[in-house]
């Protein structure tokens, strides 16, 4: 399917089912049964929502791959990249408009709630899109999470991205995917050149990232081109790739001169842009120093966080959650003997405390990854004390690539494709060991695979396509952080307190990002101010925070959805253990929960309300 939009009525719904169409009977017309119209209804919803998928894929063909769909019909996805020039951004805009219309559109009676659900996502998921694609500069992230003010920075732009995808996800199986593999390189020096124009847009309308955040990427991207010229980007791995497949090396040479030439050029070019920007550049980190930015910051905290909370309400909320779990953390610190200080002063006492270190170097970086692998272990074998449903994912935990680990947090995780074919991964920043302790390491572990990012994705996985496809980063995020609190349910610290402070402050820290991000994109903090806030306030490594507050400078909003979607959770599990009582069930919760899929925080509250009302005595 190519990226044209089919309209499907109600009508074409009903006379696509012979079933129930009019027929004659002894001069008489039958009249469909209720039944048959409300099959013919969720047939012809089954059919928009497969048409609005694969509409969106056409633009994103990346997403296919991921998912593992790239294959039969549709094989020639795996050929091709996203297009970046700004008229195609635009293209893709009007397919969303096009597309949010037909679902409007269609009617809702007789639809069953999994149906009406999704329906109600994507509405959700593009009409907050398109008011991203009306800003005039950005990188708007269609249901996903990380919508960016600057299309090539630290952390964003396709320097980044097409490496990791091409070494870890696009397949290399056979000459098909050698072909396809070529062939979306070929591509690649215009997708630099398409976020180049854009760049060079909105800098001229005064765009400009603030001149630390353009530092970091002037290096990692000088690193990236230094790979091409050298020929090795792209192509190590791509040997390996092919010797895994026990396919001929021949195959990498037409991708090393494409490296070398082209790709070299492009990466070149942007990298001229970034020095260009360095000589404009101030340091004022938040976007009320953009043109445009206060809008741009509103938006970008409504569709991170899926909620109409202003800043200041966003900012207040998180000085107030952060309060309460200060107060849980403080007898803990007691009775382990940390009784001077403020809670943040006691917990950067714990953090220089050598039991909790791990060694530096390589020793280290392979006694993290045995305590990620056994933590994954235990957890696992939990999961039928928490789940009547339960996954069984395809996951591994990798190290991010070095270029990527300068301006990336300290892990981050997500689901496997939807075939199986491609596994979950939790990607492990290992830059230094000293961004990780022993005691909440384990909490990271299960906040990036089981039971959150990888485990919610496999139930994500068996939904229509375009729900696997779209999702929320206050539910992503806020179950992740609910995925912390199931496994201290399980008993994950009742031997270890301190792994309970470790959980502890990792919710504290969460609560920080949203004084934090709001500080800085709002109140007008300096980059400082936001480091210090974590560090003072809840404790935290400053090594670690300063890649975090960079983070926020170039994603806003992002880190408000965490503790946000996670207090929704929790707030939607008191009131249905208040209102089933004892016929509440904490496995059923979670299931209700999961199974419902990625979702706006409303859609969430809505398919909670029906697993209360199904289970009132």
């Amino acid at each position: 399917m190519t990226g044209y939009s089919i309209d499907i009525t109600r009508r074409q719904a009903l006379a696509g089912l012979g079933g129930v169409s009019a027929l004659a009977l002894g001069g008489c017309a039958l009249t469909p049964r209720p039944e048959g119209i409300a099959a013919a209804q969720t047939i012809g919803a089954d059919r928009l929502l497969e048409t609005v998928a694969y509409n969106l894929l056409a633009h994103e063909p990346e997403r296919a791959t991921s998912l593992g769909i790239d294959t039969g019909d549709h094989a020639y996805l795996r050929t091709r990249l996203e297009d970046q020039r700004p008229e195609a951004q635009q293209a893709y805009a009007a397919t969303l408009r096009q597309d949010l219309e037909r679902v409007r559109a269609y009617p809702r009676e007789g639809l069953s709630n999994e149906t009406s659900t999704s329906l109600a996502v994507v509405e959700s998921a593009y009409s907050t899109a398109l008011e991203g694609f009306a800003l005039p500069y950005g990188d708007v992230a269609v249901g996903s999470w990380r919508n960016a003010p600057y299309v090539v920075i630290q952390n964003v732009g396709s320097y980044l991205d097409m490496p990791r995808f091409m070494d870890t996800v696009h397949p290399v199986k056979d000459g098909d995917d050698a072909d396809a593999y070529l062939a979306r390189l070929a591509q690649f020096p215009s997708v630099l050149d398409g976020e180049l124009e854009r760049m060079q847009d909105a800098r001229r309308i005064g765009v400009v990232p603030p001149d630390f955040l353009l530092e970091k990427a002037d290096a990692q991207l000088a690193q990236t081109l230094g790979d091409a010229v050298a020929g090795t980007l792209f192509t190590a791995q791509y040997r390996q790739n092919l010797e895994a497949a026990g396919m001929p090396l021949a195959y990498a040479n037409g991708v090393e001169q494409l490296v070398k030439g082209p790709i070299a050029e492009a990466l070149e070019r942007q990298l001229a842009e970034l020095r260009t920007q360095r000589t404009l550049a101030k340091s004022d980190a938040g976007m009320w120093a953009q043109p445009g930015g206060e809008e741009w910051y509103r938006w970008a905290l409504k569709a991170s966080t899926t909620t109409t909370l202003s800043p200041d309400e966003v900012h207040e909320q998180g000085l107030e959650e952060l309060a309460a779990l200060h107060a849980r953390m403080d007898p803990i610190l007691r009775d382990i003997g940390y009784t001077g200080g403020t809670v943040g002063e006691r917990m950067q006492a714990l953090s220089a405390d050598e039991r909790y270190k791990f060694p530096e170097g390589d020793p280290g970086r392979a006694e993290i990854m045995a305590f990620i692998n056994e933590r994954i272990q235990w957890i696992t074998s939990q999961m039928p004390r928490a789940f009547n449903t339960l996954v069984d994912p395809n996951l591994e935990v990798r190290r991010l690539p070095l270029a990527e680990e300068p301006g990336a947090p300290g892990a981050y995780g997500g689901a496997g494709s939807k075939d199986g074919s491609i596994p979950g991964r939790m990607w492990i920043n290992l830059r230094t060991t000293d961004l990780h302790r022993k005691y909440d390491l384990a909490d990271l572990t299960y906040h990036e695979t089981i039971p959150g990012h990888v485990w919610e994705g496999e139930y994500s996985n068996r939904l229509p396509l375009i729900r696997s496809i779209l999702a929320f980063n206050a539910f992503s995020e806020g179950w992740a952080l609910y995925a912390e609190q199931i496994a201290d349910e399980l008993g994950a610290y009742d031997d270890f307190q301190v792994g309970r402070l470790g959980y502890l402050q990792s919710l504290a820290f969460r609560a920080c990002r949203m004084v934090v991000d709001t500080g800085l994109h709002h109140k007008r903090w300096t980059r400082e101010q936001a480091r210090q806030f974590f560090v003072e306030r809840n404790g935290s490594k400053y090594d670690e925070v300063v890649s975090e507050v960079d983070r926020y400078c170039s994603w806003p909003g992002q880190a408000c959805g965490y503790k946000l979607g996670h207090s929704e959770i929790v707030r939607q599990r008191e009131l249905a253990q208040t209102q089933l009582d004892e016929n509440y069930d904490f496995k059923a919760f979670n299931d209700a929960v999961v199974l419902g899929g990625n979702a706006p925080l409303d859609v969430l509250a809505q398919n909670v309300s029906r697993y209360v009302a199904a289970n009132m005595s």
